[in-house]
């Protein structure tokens, strides 16, 4: 039989596709069953209208045989079939699709054509020397085989096929250093790669499934009776054909959503929250979301990818597509399913369209309703949550120069000086006595240290609550945010937190002014360790406290300095002493009695406390040491 050439720009494309275009080899049995399944498709159509199909519903289907000792992997259907003419435009010019005309000139709403069988077919040479496609048409008596070897072309022929459909054998590539082609004349391979990719086809895919069962113990059998072993052999359906996400809610009872989430998402526990999601008109898709229960192993590595696993009308694209969600909604795991968009030639890669934005939009807000859900009707479900992902949102807050806050800032959550518990920031503000301007936070490695800071305290003497800030992105996300219902944030450790009333700040500015010479005096024995000393009328029962001015804080200055190329980032540092306090009052007598070496001593020991105080490491410990011993003698 002569070899046909193919055109020059379809051999092309041939070569193309075998080498550059399909980057996952394995991806071929997804599109030839595709290609099956659109086969099936049309002859299924055809029979609602034309009674001689003769093929009941429940009769079509997609067979796979494997044969390990041939090399050889079979794909039979009883669909459509095709004509001489038919393999000769489908399959003699590369990205000529019968199934986008089919699908273009019938409206029907109950066939969704799902292949492109000029272009996935040729997937096939990837992992085959050798292609046979021996296809009868419906309502023909004649079957004909289409044979190739890849790009030097391909020949047409009549054969002999008692039935109407089309089977396809793959001879399987012998092994290379770099690829197994055993796999894909391997049962278990197979099933596997049904699963993965094939799995919501709507026909069943059957194959012949061998297993071994041990013959039963007869009665009067001894202890060392050993069993016989039988093969038993039957053919098996390897898909589950209707997807859960098409079922709906109310008729999927909540074991089932779990099962589903364990089982393709890896997780041992049963999601916190299950979500499913739909739209119609401008884009239609179907979706299941889960909010894991804990945090992945991986959460926080760089080797985790975010993303929702990507079906075109049941069929597998991508496993974990990252355009479908937003960075800070990176934890949720799912499944997005549509007819709708827009792939590239090979269906490996989404191409960027306004279908996918509107899919990514409307999920976005479905999993922000959700999470609003959790934190008004289960607190400590959304709390659970928090603690394991609470910091993704922080960080959406704090990346891209703050674009996100009117997204995320009512799903925040701090713990409360004051209340001892969690809480909202609505909740914090609606809490506000009438007198308080600002929302005020303090930022520590704990909660207990964060309580404990001389101006928390100063704060909450006030009758003022205060938000314990304990994880390193706390800051720059409230830094970020600015103001919620209009109430500035305010950083207990900022400096000035307006607590005085009018009499007394005159108060402080006539101290200040009195001990101008001893504060100044302070800042000279202390040099460029700080920026300025001030006097404080609100620090309590503390002598010091250490306080910044400019944006980088105190503690943005110690989670600054653990990130790689920050070694020389410094905070501006304010040392305020308690005017109230018997410290002051030593400094006073010491300053009055001109001993200045005295006094540098005090300043440097203050100093150092007030670092300490903050979770600041000691400069000089043993400069420290030695001070403190002189004044013990």
């Amino acid at each position: 039989m002569a070899v046909k050439q193919f055109k020059a720009e379809s051999q092309k494309l041939l070569d193309l596709m075998i080498n550059s275009i399909y980057t996952n080899k394995e991806i071929f049995l997804r599109e030839l069953i595709s290609n099956a399944s659109d086969a099936v498709d049309k002859l299924r159509f055809k029979g609602l209208t034309d009674e001689s199909v003769g093929i009941s519903s429940d009769d079509f289907a997609i067979t796979l045989i494997p044969d390990k000792e041939a090399r050889t992997l079979r794909i039979l259907d009883n669909g459509i079939g095709m004509t001489k003419d038919e393999l000769e435009t489908n399959l003699g010019t590369i990205a000529r699709s019968g199934s986008l005309d089919f699908k273009t000139n019938n409206t029907s709403e109950e066939i969704d054509i799902i292949g492109q069988f000029g272009v996935g077919f040729y997937s096939s040479f990837m992992v085959a020397s050798r292609v046979t496609v021996v296809s009868r048409a419906f309502g023909s008596d004649e079957a004909w085989k289409w044979e190739s070897e890849g790009t030097e072309g391909y020949s047409i022929e009549e054969a002999e096929k008692s039935e109407v459909g089309t089977e396809i054998t793959l001879y399987i590539k012998e092994n290379t250093e770099n690829e197994n082609y055993d796999r894909f004349t391997d049962v278990y391979g197979i099933q596997t790669l049904v699963k993965k990719y094939s799995d919501y086809i709507r026909y069943p895919i059957k194959m012949l499934m061998t297993h071994t069962h041990p013959s039963p113990k007869p009665d009067d059998a001894g202890d060392d009776w050993t069993p016989e072993y039988e093969e038993h052999s039957e053919w098996e359906t390897l898909n589950s054909m209707i997807p859960i996400w098409k079922r709906k809610k109310s008729e999927t009872s909540d074991e089932e959503y779990n099962e589903f989430y364990k089982n393709n998402f890896y997780d041992y526990n049963d999601p916190a929250r299950v979500i499913t999601a739909s739209g119609e008109g401008a884009v239609n898709y179907n979706a299941i979301l889960f909010i894991p229960s804990n945090t992945p192993y991986d959460f926080y590595t760089k080797e985790f990818k975010k993303g929702l696993a990507l079906y075109s009308s049941g069929v597998m694209i991508m496993e974990k597509c990252e355009d479908l969600l937003p960075d800070y909604f990176n934890f949720v795991r799912g499944v997005v399913d549509s007819s709708d968009i827009s792939l590239n030639i090979s269906r490996e890669l989404l191409q960027q369209n306004h279908q996918v934005r509107l899919m990514k939009k409307n999920i976005e807000k479905k999993i922000k309703n959700e999470l609003l859900s959790m934190l008004k009707n289960d607190r400590e479900k959304y709390e659970t949550f928090w603690k394991s992902f609470g910091r993704v949102l922080k960080f959406g807050i704090y990346s891209d120069y703050g674009v996100h806050k009117d997204v995320l800032s009512d799903l925040l959550v701090f713990y409360s000086a004051k209340q001892e518990k969690l809480i909202t920031l609505d909740e914090y503000v609606s809490a506000m006595p009438e007198a308080q301007k600002y929302i005020y936070f303090a930022s520590a490695e704990s909660v207990e240290r964060a309580a404990k800071l001389p101006n928390t305290e100063a704060v909450l003497d006030h009758d003022f609550d205060v938000l314990l800030c304990t994880e390193d992105v706390d800051e720059f996300c409230l830094q970020v945010l600015r103001q919620f219902k209009e109430k500035s944030f305010k950083n207990v450790g900022g400096g000035n937190l307006e607590l005085e009333s009018e009499a007394e700040k005159e108060a402080a500015k006539a101290a200040a002014e009195e001990n101008k010479g001893l504060l100044s005096a302070i800042k000279d024995a202390l040099g460029d360790k700080v920026k300025e000393v001030r006097t404080s009328s609100v620090l309590k029962d503390h002598p010091v406290a250490l306080s910044s001015e400019g944006p980088v804080s105190v503690e943005m200055e110690k989670v600054l300095k653990n990130m790689p190329g920050n070694d020389g980032v410094k905070s501006e540092k304010i040392l305020e002493i308690n005017e109230n306090h018997s410290v002051f009052a030593a400094l006073k007598q010491t300053a009055a009695d001109g001993n200045s070496e005295k006094l540098a001593l005090y300043a440097s020991i203050l100093y150092e406390q007030a670092r300490l105080i903050e979770g600041l490491t000691v400069e000089d410990p043993i400069a420290y040491a030695k001070a403190v011993c002189s004044l013990m003698k």
